[in-house]
């Protein structure tokens, strides 16, 4: 018989409540879920996005958003990623993303290496976390495990956070999902790679809620360099960046803007504009007299959150063949 020592009982009881807690979280997904079936999996993916991301910077904020947008639809199951005439990648909130060949190439390498072994779902995740590295972030170990799913409908996108969203708006839609107010704010933080087209701000320049003016909570010193940018009437496809300074680094200055009133879409601006969510902007900041929050860890522990949402694993879904297309 062997007796453990109280320490030794301390440590395993630890390790089985962080276990426990891993799995409540994680909904099944767990670190080290291809560690003997496909062990270079996250190397394979690390590959396809630095490769793609050096030719293409572009490319990390499109896999990102990417991400935020299959998680927010039916859960993290690459039901982004299916093609149809009526599938999720063809409504409109989709059509502008890009990275897709990314995914489908680090497929083709994962189905030499380990066929039928790595979801599209898992992919895609490791892929968002290797963009925020290869622009300068910090990683985070991405539990894995998610199975693809089998249905992709445009139609199931209209709960998407939106662009024009209030800020009542946002915290529904995030609560909905089992994020917080800190989540969105951490997440928002995104935008410090990404671009957005003129088309999706543009009413803010110029005619604001039918004023013949400017959105008023628009810094006056940043107005010219918007109007110049977008032009009214001019080409709406024209994409300009969503961190004034720092569009190529994946960093914290992206909340300095939204403190200077810079904030180029009108969701982004509204985290500023709304008490609670000034305080984390704040915060993310790390602002004299407020418990700092360092940007990078909770960005990634939210991406956690946010990559085990409705997720499908052990029997749901399947592990699909090409990323485009189920079974």
């Amino acid at each position: 018989m062997v007796v453990l020592s109280h320490n030794k009982k301390s440590i395993l009881c630890l390790l089985l409540l962080a276990t426990l807690i891993t799995l409540s979280l994680g909904q099944g997904t767990r670190l080290g879920f291809y560690r003997t079936s496909c062990p270079r999996v996250e190397s394979i993916v690390q590959n396809a996005v630095n490769s793609a991301v050096r030719a293409n910077p572009t490319i990390a904020p499109g896999l990102l958003r990417m991400f935020f947008h299959d998680c927010f639809v039916n859960g993290c199951d690459a039901s982004i990623l299916i093609d149809g005439a009526s599938s999720e990648k063809t409504a409109r909130p989709n059509s502008l993303l890009r990275g897709f060949e990314v995914i489908d190439a680090a497929k083709r390498q994962l189905e030499i290496a380990c066929p039928r072994v790595v979801s599209c779902a898992d992919i895609l995740a490791l892929a968002a976390r290797d963009s925020v590295v290869q622009t300068g972030g910090t990683g985070w170990s991405v539990p894995l495990g998610r199975r693809d799913g089998l249905v992709s409908r445009a139609a199931d996108t209209a709960n998407l956070p939106a662009f024009n969203d209030p800020i009542n708006v946002q915290i529904r839609k995030f609560t909905d999902k089992g994020l917080n107010t800190q989540d969105l704010v951490a997440l928002s933080g995104a935008h410090t790679i990404g671009t957005a087209a003129c088309a999706l701000f543009s009413y803010r320049l110029y005619n604001y809620n039918n004023t013949n003016g400017p959105d008023p909570t628009i810094d006056a010193s940043f107005l010219p360099t918007l109007r110049n940018l977008c032009p009214n009437g001019g080409d709406g496809t024209t994409r300009v960046t969503l961190d004034t300074g720092s569009v190529r680094n994946f960093d914290n200055s992206y909340y300095s803007n939204l403190r200077n009133r810079r904030g180029v879409l009108e969701s982004d601006a509204a985290l500023w504009n709304n008490p609670a969510t000034q305080t984390l902007v704040n915060r993310f900041l790390g602002l004299r007299g407020l418990l700092g929050l360092r940007f990078n860890l909770e960005f990634g522990r939210s991406m956690v959150k946010m990559g085990n949402i409705e997720v499908k694993t052990g029997t749901q879904g399947e592990i699909r063949r090409v990323c485009t297309a189920t079974n």
